[in-house]
Formats: C-alpha cells, structure tokens, sequence
C-alpha cells in the first residue's frame, strides 16, 4: 500500500463540517481522498466529515465506490494488493494513514460489520472474546462480564447465553449478523462500519439489525452502506450519495442530513437516484 499526501495547505475543519447541524462535532474527516487498485481509480477527491455518535448512511449505485469508502476508513483496503490512497483521512484529528499508526489498535477503533456474516468456526463465546484476548489480559471472570456485555449490546444474549459453547456456525444467518456485530463491540470501538449488513438476511433477520443500529446509535459512530433508500431513510440521520460518470470516477456528489438527501436534493443526480430514476 503507498499513501501520497501533498503538503498543500488543508482547510480549517469547521470547512468539512459544513453540513452537519449545528454543534455536531466530527468523529471522523475525509479529506480529499482517492483510492486505487493498481493503477484502476475508485474513488476521487472525496471530502465529507462523519458526526460522532449519529448513523451516517453510504447509497449511490453499483460501481460508484461505496464499499471502497468505508474500507478505506479503517484502512482494511490495503489487505488487497498494489493499494494506493491519496489525501487524508482523521479520527479525531489524527491522520490514520500516518505511517506510525498501528493497524490493530486503529481497527479496535473502527470496527467493521461485512456484508454477509463471517463468524469464525469456533463457539459462540470465543468468537466475542477473540478480540478482547488479542487486545488485552483478562481475568475469565472479566472476559464472561465483557463477553456477555457485548451479546447484550448485540441484542444476542436472550437467545444464546445457554448455548455459548457450541458452534457459532450452527446459529441462523441474522443471529450470526448479530454475532458479528458482538464481535466487534467487545473491544469498544468509537465507530462501526457496516457494508450492507442486511444484504443477505430476510425482512424479521433486518428489522432485527436496524433495531440494534438504532439502540447504538447513542453510544457510537456508526457509518452504513446500504443499496436500501427505505433502510436509509428508517435509520440514518445523515446521507451521503455516491456516483460516477464518464468524467469523474467514484465522487462524492452530495452529502447532508438524510431529510434534505431525500426530500430535497439539490443535485439533480441525487433527485433521480433517489426517486428511483437510475440506480
């Protein structure tokens, strides 16, 4: 993975924030952001800032770079190969593509939640604690305490605490959504990224998911991509519109609370998307 990053002057930060409401304060401020795969171009001068502890919901249509963006946002991106990210992007001021970052502690930051649920074959209590075991010691009474307070975030805990031994494989796929979702609040993130997390799950499975995003919301910064305009509208206060088109790759077009996105757009590519006209 190469990161360029210019020393061009950056503007002051309430700049970036110019869409949020007001007294909002940032969790995370994407700067001028371009990624690429090889030499392929994904995504182009994209500049937004992520409110702390609101859900800021990811739409735009096939290709536009969606998911690339909010992998880029805890550098998971850089797992393929021949990466490169130009700008910036800063939890909380700081620069999280600074060569001295440390990806673990970054990633136990900003969690991530992937599209289709991905528990590992292991039982229903190790998949919670593994994060925890890696990021510190525990006693196995603090590890129960943490690993039950995460299923209890996760809105799990009802429906698996008899049952922690036995294989998370076996659990239905939203309950392994869930599960995953517990997996990655046990080390305490500030943020949770969340790529279509519903994509895959049935319509009680998903009314189950945007319950939880809504019970966390309070307590997390919680970015969502989602293809859904009703999930979008049902559980995200702001709204960013993704798009491309013959002269620019995967730009930000336009980004605001989710109220003015849906009912009054002031580009006339958001209005189409979102009335259904394209996408």
């Amino acid at each position: 993975m190469t990161h360029s990053n210019t020393d061009r002057p950056i503007n002051a930060p309430q700049s970036f924030a110019a869409h949020l409401l007001d007294g909002e304060v940032p969790a995370i401020q994407v700067i001028d952001l371009g990624f690429y795969y090889g030499t392929r171009k994904v995504l182009e001068g994209v500049t937004m800032a992520i409110p702390q502890q609101h859900v800021t919901a990811i739409i735009g249509p096939s290709g536009c770079g969606k998911s690339t963006f909010i992998k880029a946002l805890n550098r998971i991106g850089e797992l393929e190969t021949q990466v490169r990210v130009e700008g910036r992007v800063e939890l909380f001021g700081q620069d999280i593509y600074d060569s001295r970052v440390n990806l673990n502690r970054l990633r136990r930051h900003i969690g991530m939640v992937f599209q289709r649920p991905n528990p590992f074959a292991a039982s229903i209590y190790d998949n919670v604690a593994y994060g925890i075991r890696i990021a510190e010691r525990r006693s196995p009474s603090e590890l129960d305490g943490l690993v039950e307070s995460a299923l209890v975030s996760a809105a799990l805990w009802d429906e698996v605490k008899d049952n922690l031994g036995k294989s998370a494989l076996g659990l239905s796929g939203g309950q392994q959504q869930r599960l995953c979702i517990a997996r990655a609040l046990a080390v305490k993130p500030k943020v949770l990224l969340m790529d279509e997390p519903c994509s895959a799950l049935d319509p009680i499975a998903t009314m189950k998911i945007e319950e939880l995003i809504a019970s966390l919301r309070s307590n997390l910064t919680i970015v969502i991509v989602t293809h859904n305009m009703q999930q979008a509208t049902r559980i995200s206060d702001y709204t960013a519109f993704f798009s491309t088109d013959e002269s620019r790759i995967g730009q930000m077009v336009e980004f605001g609370t989710t109220q003015q996105i849906f009912n009054g757009a002031i580009d006339t590519r958001t209005r189409d998307y979102v009335e259904g006209r394209f996408g």
